[in-house]
């Protein structure tokens, strides 16, 4: 099998089987690299290879696409009414157990949420091509169009931070094959843009999964703004499926035959579909086993930091802690001890009261995360019948109008006569005058504005900006900036 490269013929062959997280970590951080060019190219051939028998998830005619992502929408839609009214019937949630099963969820999707969008990032350099103007609308609209409540990135590294999940970055490999597609899409655009845009098409459909996600996420009291925002942008009559098919529209006569670019999107998008999915990483969960790999992962250094007066079982709790095999035999010695008191109220175990008072003597050594797990466990077959808020927490909805209320409650910056901050100026047509953006005074910032004083011509502001809206950059300060700038440049 072989796939045309723009003109050029290039075997697809296996990779070398570079560990896809190590890629993905590689291509986040150096995605220009040629050496990270040469391994993101070896990925993409021996994905293409291993999806090239699976069903096309896109139509093979052009001319049927727009009316199929209407009735893909509708499909959709219809298939959740279904699942609500069922809901309203009794039928329990279809997707999460528990509040720890979510966010198990949340956690093991990070790898692919936190490159979102990072597929059409290669496209930047074609910002002066009316032809690739949707397909960069959409990547601007990624990243929130420089506005950090919007950026998608940053969204998801809040809901992370929020749930005490943020310790995804050394999950088992096969959790980084999507990102490491995105990413690898990113890092050699320019030979694989039929792909590309495929890839894109196919990603920006609405599934039944992101609707029930949302919903189920939000009746464990969970922020779903993440789900539902692309809910909004991925609907079939504005959003961003509708701009994926504009792209394919503009782009089909651009290389070699239409038959051969249709063929390359088909292949793009089957890539969607690679490792592991939505329904693949919530049918993963085992409350037990993740438990068990919690009190592994504290036994690292825990084996170290308890008295050997400390006995459970007739044993020190060193001695459980030394061996990560005997974490099952330590759990149920704690059971059968009556330090855990199974399927009841986790208030009534010892356990629990070490770890979630500020005065116990493991507070602060287990996340959010980690102690909802706990808690869900504990619970067990007590767990629906426990008070919402003792087995959800506080209103996630009621958290948020109180930071919002601290947020704007006033403070030094406020009162006149305080110093002012720096500023970045946009780039405007002459003759006007110019847009400010406020920024906080950071050596990134200073370093940012450094560059942009010093490019002289559009064309190299332009490369300077898609420098600063790379993946591992858009959601920081300069990145926000960079992506207001290139934005405004766009439009001028």
């Amino acid at each position: 099998m072989q796939t045309q490269m723009l003109g050029a013929s290039i075997k697809l062959k296996p990779a070398t089987g570079k560990h896809h997280r190590d890629l993905y970590f590689e291509l986040l951080r150096n995605l220009g690299a040629e050496h990270s060019r040469q391994h993101a190219r070896e990925l993409l051939q021996q994905q293409l290879l291993q999806c090239r028998e699976t069903a096309p998830p896109i139509p093979s005619d052009p001319a049927t696409l727009q009316a199929w992502i209407v009735e893909s929408s509708r499909e959709a839609g219809l298939q959740y009414q279904a699942y609500l009214q069922e809901r309203q019937q009794g039928a329990p949630r279809r997707y999460f157990s528990s509040k720890a099963h979510a966010l198990y969820f949340i956690k093991h999707v990070a790898p692919t949420k936190m490159v979102d969008g990072s597929w059409l990032y290669g496209l930047l350099p074609y910002w002066n091509d009316p032809a690739y103007a949707a397909l960069i609308d959409i990547y601007l609209e990624e990243l929130g169009d420089g506005v950090e409540a919007q950026n998608h990135v940053a969204l998801y590294r809040k809901l992370l931070r929020t749930h005490g999940a943020e310790q995804w970055t050394e999950l088992p490999a096969e959790y980084f094959t999507q990102g490491a597609i995105q990413l690898a899409l990113a890092s050699v655009a320019e030979e694989y843009l039929p792909e590309v845009v495929g890839f894109n098409l196919a990603y920006e459909q609405l599934p039944l999964h992101l609707l029930i996600t949302a919903a189920e996420l939000d009746e464990l009291n969970i922020d779903p703004y993440y789900f539902t925002l692309h809910i909004t942008i991925d609907n079939a009559l504005s959003g961003h499926a509708v701009k994926a098919a504009e792209a394919v529209s503009q782009l089909l006569p651009r290389y070699g035959s239409p038959q051969e670019v249709q063929r390359r999107m088909i292949h793009g998008a089957r890539l969607s579909n690679c490792g592991l999915g939505t329904l693949d990483i919530i049918n993963a969960f085992n409350l037990e086993e993740e438990v068990i790999q919690i009190m592994r992962d504290k036994a690292t250094l825990g084996q170290f930091m308890h008295n050997h007066h400390c006995r459970i079982g007739g044993r020190g709790l060193h001695e459980w802690l030394a061996d990560p095999q005997q974490i099952p035999g330590l759990l149920q010695a704690l059971q059968d001890g009556k330090w855990i008191m199974r399927h009841q109220p986790p208030s009534e175990s010892r356990f629990w009261k070490l770890i979630d008072g500020e005065q116990g003597q493991m507070f602060g050594v287990f996340s959010a995360y980690e102690k909802q797990v706990l808690f869900d466990w504990i619970a067990g077959d007590a767990l629906e019948s426990l008070p919402k808020r003792e087995r959800l927490g506080p209103s996630w909805r009621v958290q948020q109008r109180e930071a919002a209320k601290l947020a704007s409650a006033p403070t030094a910056a406020n009162h006149p006569g305080h110093d002012s901050p720096n500023v970045i100026p946009l780039p405007t047509p002459k003759g006007q005058e110019k847009t400010r953006v406020e920024h906080s005074n950071s050596q990134e910032l200073r370093l940012f504005q450094q560059q942009v004083d010093a490019v002289r011509d559009k064309p190299s502001l332009m490369r300077l900006l898609s420098a600063w809206m790379a993946p591992s950059l858009h959601d920081t300060p300069a990145g926000l900036a960079a992506t207001r700038m290139f934005k405004a440049e766009m439009l001028n």
